[in-house]
């Protein structure tokens, strides 16, 4: 069965729903516009029960279905815009200066509420539909708050599925994968403590820049020399700042970064050795050198059988050869993450065509995936729970 009849007829409206959103670009928590419009087309739609606020500033809409089921089916999109200044040149840009939709989000939006439209019309399913707009993807752990809140035991939530655009895959084709499909992402700060000099006199002093570039190298052996070559890690020193101009030798130095893994026991080992390695090197030199390791999301873990089903219904929506169950994990991180720890389901990306990368300035969700992906989430319901 391919896309939705009536998701194929409704695309110029969920395009206009779309760039409506693209926009009025929001941030993390503070998305009081964006909620709003949620709601108030969820309940336009018709759903039997719309609850905003959960997890600070999240929406939930309750679709009942047909029969007397009690399972309730998570569909879940993401609301957050990104602190960029666009630069797509298109009609629909960011109306909003430093701010805008980088990532698609808007797009996610805009596909569950067709799917969400859908179900309440048909509601050709048993059981709940339970439509979740989710604030904070982009740093903010907005999952995590509205898990916290009550979502899954309030909303009786039996599995959860999310689903996110991804530039490079053509338009109609989607991936996925069980286990890890997104890694962990943690961040650090290393603060140097130096002795500042004159720079005529270097010996007279302790350099956090030396320090810092010897710390710089040695991190760099984490992934290439303690982590098993089959597993993956990624170490990126991303930011030094030591001093502020060119004749002295200055007192301190910050190193900022990143990891990423996508085994928790390579997470450990990474963390572990990073805490030896640092103020060890600080030690060497006469520095002192402290390291501030900070957990952030944890892995994005497909269930099995939830992730045969996702591909499933991929396979019904886009055909056969259009769905890659293998898809190569990748190194990014996803706080959906939180979710399918805390019930099973399936996260799966969906093709946005040939277009600029994600987080770039450029960047504009692929209108013609929508009809695809509202399709993929309005099935997933009727195939999970039928009527």
């Amino acid at each position: 069965m391919p896309v939705i009849n009536s998701l194929a007829e409704a695309a110029d409206e969920i395009t206009q729903w779309r760039r409506d959103f693209h926009r009025n670009p929001e941030l993390l928590y503070d998305v009081p516009r964006t909620a709003k419009v949620v709601a108030d087309r969820l309940r336009a739609f018709g759903c039997d029960e719309v609850v905003e606020g959960i997890g600070r500033s999240g929406v939930v809409g309750i679709i009942r279905g047909r029969g007397d089921g009690d399972r309730g089916i998570g569909l879940r999109a993401d609301m957050d815009a990104l602190p960029i200044e666009e630069e797509s040149g298109k009609p629909w840009r960011s109306e909003t200066p430093g701010k805008m939709h980088a990532c698609g989000h808007d797009g996610h939006m805009a596909m569950l509420l067709g799917a969400a439209r859908y179900l309440a019309e048909t509601r050709n399913f048993s059981g709940r539909a339970v439509i979740v707009f989710q604030p904070a993807e982009e740093g903010g752990a907005g999952a995590r708050a509205m898990i916290e809140d009550g979502l899954m035991e309030r909303f009786a939530i039996s599995e959860v599925y999310g689903l996110h655009n991804m530039p490079g895959i053509p338009v109609g084709q989607f991936g996925i994968r069980p286990g890890p499909l997104m890694a962990a992402t943690d961040n650090f700060i290393i603060q140097i403590e130096g002795k500042g000099s004159h720079a005529a006199k270097p010996h007279a002093g302790v350099d956090p820049v030396l320090v810092g570039s010897q710390i710089v190298n040695a991190l760099q052996s984490v992934a290439s020399r303690n982590v098993d070559p089959l597993k993956s890690a990624v170490v990126s020193v991303t930011t030094f700042h030591a001093g502020d101009t060119f004749n002295v030798i200055p007192q301190r130095g910050t190193l900022k970064g990143t990891v990423r893994t996508l085994d928790p026991a390579i997470r450990d080992l990474v963390e572990r050795r990073m805490n030896e390695i640092v103020p060890t090197i600080g030690q060497a030199f006469g520095a002192r050198a402290r390291l501030d390791y900070q957990r952030h999301y944890p892995v994005t873990v497909n269930h099995e059988e939830q992730t045969h089903k996702a591909a499933a219904v991929a396979r019904e929506i886009a055909g056969e050869g259009a769905v890659t169950e293998d898809t190569p994990p990748l190194m990014a991180g996803e706080d959906f993450s939180y979710m399918l720890e805390a019930r099973p389901g399936a996260f799966i990306f969906l093709g946005n065509g040939d277009s600029a990368g994600l987080h770039h300035p450029a960047y504009d969700f692929n209108d013609s995936a929508a009809p695809y992906g509202a399709s993929y989430l309005a099935r997933l319901v009727e195939r999970a729970m039928p009527a």
